[in-house]
């Protein structure tokens, strides 16, 4: 089994916490402040501040600093590789399902000779 490494390695790890899912709901709103990201948890500012360097760093977000106010919004087209890695796995998986539905509604032997 093929091991992929980099950006999309990167993604899924990112998108594999919770927190940091609901980060990226809320940013898919609109861009936010770290204090408005951090509000409906209950970790200190360092460890949202943390994952947000986790999406960061894969890509999926960017942020801005203006005075001391960082804020952060969901990068253009930043999940495209990852939502073009499961729509290949996804048809590759249907396709298998059509030939098994098309195998198992084909006319047998006994049902062609009565």
């Amino acid at each position: 089994m093929p091991k992929y490494v980099g950006a999309l390695d990167q993604m899924f790890h990112a998108l594999g916490d919770d927190s940091r899912r609901a980060m990226v709901e809320h940013l898919a709103r609109g861009p936010a402040s770290v204090t408005e990201l951090a509000r409906p948890f209950p970790t200190a500012l360092p460890t949202v501040v943390q994952h947000l360097g986790v999406l960061e760093s894969a890509g999926i977000v960017t942020s801005t600093k203006v005075g001391r106010v960082r804020t952060y919004q969901l990068a253009t087209k930043a999940l495209t590789p990852a939502a073009e890695w499961i729509s290949r796995q996804q048809l590759s998986a249907e396709r298998r399902l059509d030939r098994l539905g098309a195998f198992l509604t084909r006319p047998t032997d006994k049902e062609t000779t009565t």
